[in-house]
């Protein structure tokens, strides 16, 4: 009885995790390619420089990875070919807890994208999720009998089931990569004042980890003596730390960031200009220009990049981008849009507006906004 119990526990648990975790990932295929981009990089200097070679594969491999997780999630619920399923969750579950190990114990990727941006897990924490996975997984293998007992659909309605999950699957991340994910997690999102969120929201505490005499103490006060060796300082309230640590807009003549809070701004973000789309600006060009003409409400354009000053001058004269530019980290512009290009409306620091360069607004669309 208990060991029936068990078995169903887990099946219902590794069915409805891998569908929840598929599913989050395929609202955002992009994130998850970056992901797949880090690991990549790690690999490509730990092991073999071989692995630089998939990045330009990481969005299909992102698609098909999320999707897969999916797919064999419905497939364990409905119990589609049961015994190769579980099998192949088990690979793919194996797979994961080394990459996770790996990144917990070498602290090379620290966090490991499991849940995308909905769900931050630090690296040891992936790591033991994957663990308790695994033993679910090796409890379903030896008590396949107790799943195969419970009455189920004939086999041409369970495999229907089936397709239309990776139809449907496939379906999302292809809308997804073409748009803006469905729900956004991130700190940039639609409504997000982002000022507010580059300050803590309540004063951070601390804990001192010192060494004395060979032993290691815990103070929440740092000593006044000083025969106490400092070891380091742990936050104990994190949660209440700022959302958003790396914002930073600057050009030649310096940091840029709190102008960029003051009134109606529209921000254009070209990442790399060397794999921006191009025909996206004329669409672009043409909302800039109604920006420029019409002054109520007034709306000021901003392009950001992380490319050269060289490169962006460029880019710039063959698409007839007029408006000034100014500088931002890679990795802030890969969070705050998953499109090149892509634009964002701030006003007053809050965003307002966010859109895909296949769904560049018009200005009555901005203008409402505001």
């Amino acid at each position: 009885m208990a060991l029936r119990l068990l078995s169903r526990f887990a099946w219902i648990v590794v069915g409805g995790l891998f569908i929840f975790s598929g599913l989050i990932k395929l609202n955002d295929p992009v994130g998850t390619a970056i992901k797949l981009e880090e690991y990549f990089e790690v690999f490509s200097s730990d092991f073999s420089s071989v692995f630089l070679s998939l990045k330009p594969f990481t969005i299909y491999m992102s698609i098909f990875l999320s999707t897969l997780e999916v797919v064999l999630g419905v497939a364990l619920l409905v119990r589609w070919r049961l015994n190769t399923v579980v099998w192949l969750l088990f690979f793919l579950t194996v797979f994961f807890t080394f990459l996770t190990f790996y990144s917990a114990y070498y602290n090379k990727v620290t966090d490991c994208g499991c849940f995308g941006d909905a769900i931050k897990l630090t690296p040891w924490q992936s790591f033991g999720k994957d663990v308790a996975l695994l033993v679910l997984i090796l409890v379903l293998l030896f008590t396949q009998r107790h799943i195969l007992s419970i009455p189920r659909m004939n086999a041409g309605v369970t495999g229907a089931i089936v397709l239309v999950a990776l139809v449907f699957s496939v379906a999302i991340s292809v809308y997804a990569y073409r748009h803006e994910p469905f729900i956004d997690f991130r700190a940039y999102r639609v409504g997000a004042n982002i000022p507010k969120l580059m300050k803590p929201s309540a004063p951070i505490r601390y804990q001192y980890i010192m060494e004395k005499g060979g032993q290691e103490f815990t103070l929440t006060s740092y000593p006044t003596d000083t025969t106490y060796k400092f070891k380091k300082m742990v936050p104990l309230n994190p949660e209440d730390g700022p959302k958003i640590t790396d914002f930073n807009i600057w050009n030649d003549q310096g940091d840029f960031t709190k102008e960029l809070f003051i009134g109606n701004r529209l921000l254009i973000l070209v990442k790399d200009v060397k794999k921006a789309d191009q025909e996206s600006f004329k669409e672009i060009n043409a909302l800039l220009a109604g920006v420029e003409k019409d002054q109520s409400p007034k709306i000021v354009p901003v392009v950001i990049t992380s490319s050269s000053s060289q490169d962006f001058d460029v880019f710039r004269h063959e698409v007839n981008l007029a408006a000034p530019y100014f500088f931002a980290d890679a990795t802030v512009l890969k969070t705050m849009i998953r499109s090149n290009p892509g634009l964002l409306l701030f006003k007053d620091g809050v965003v307002v507006g966010k859109w895909h360069y296949n769904d560049v607004p018009t200005l009555q669309e901005v203008q409402q906004l505001l």
